[in-house]
């Protein structure tokens, strides 16, 4: 006679309860004004962060500008590496899709902090016909991206991000690791079932939980952001 619940083991169970998620209402991490809803990581009198409308520096391709323009941005006005700090949002996160647009100058570095632990990195990394972990699109310490989907520096790029959170039980002993179900970079999948062992040095806090904040990296180059989405997911 076949039984279900003994043939369905750890990973087909899994893969089942994936299936079977159900996505609640998105939820705008960015106002499109200020920066309410965002924490600085540090020392807050380095912060760069800024609001308005990004574009790359007409006199200095490696350096961001914000403009006053119709539609507003995060913008990180960073000139060099360690020149400004990292942002992380107040409204934490567990399993889930991310949505971002990122825009990177030339030569410049950041990365998202998927639960402000687990990072996908953000590089300017066009037209380079070999990528690694440290590309952009890399999960960062853990594997390289498929493909090297890029754009150039100054244009608006994409990431939509399906992921689930480490599990606990009761005790708070981790049960199951993070896993990044799929990442897609303009519209490319680049990684599909990526497990993470453990958290992305410089995080928030360097541990893992159930839910935590999602993290830009402030700290090593200049960047903006917009359209940054959470849909959390339930089973």
């Amino acid at each position: 006679m076949f039984r279900f619940g003994v043939v369905c083991g750890a990973v087909l169970c899994g893969a089942v309860g994936a299936l079977f998620a159900a996505e609640a209402k998105p939820i705008e991490l960015f106002n499109g004004r200020d920066l309410t809803g965002w924490k600085l990581k540090g020392d807050a009198a380095k912060s760069k962060w800024t609001v308005g409308t990004a574009q790359l520096d007409p006199n200095d391709p490696k350096r961001l500008v914000a403009v006053d323009g119709a539609e507003k941005h995060l913008v990180n006005l960073a000139a060099k590496h360690k020149d400004s700090i990292d942002l992380y949002s107040e409204t934490p996160h567990g399993d889930a899709i991310i949505e971002v647009e990122v825009m990177v100058a030339k030569g410049s570095n950041s990365g998202v902090y998927v639960m402000g632990e687990y990072e996908v990195q953000v590089l300017d990394s066009f037209g380079k016909t070999e990528v690694g972990p440290g590309d952009m699109g890399g999960i960062y310490g853990a594997t390289a991206p498929k493909a090297n989907a890029s754009k150039a520096p100054g244009e608006w790029q994409k990431y939509v991000i399906d992921f689930r959170a480490p599990k606990f039980d009761a005790d708070g002993k981790k049960i199951a690791n993070a896993r990044f179900v799929k990442v897609t970079l303009n519209d490319q999948v680049i990684h599909e079932n990526v497990e993470m062992k453990g958290p992305t040095p410089a995080g928030v806090t360097g541990k893992e939980a159930p839910q935590g904040g999602l993290m830009f990296q402030g700290d090593h180059g200049p960047v903006a952001y917009r359209n940054v989405r959470i849909t959390p997911l339930t089973e």
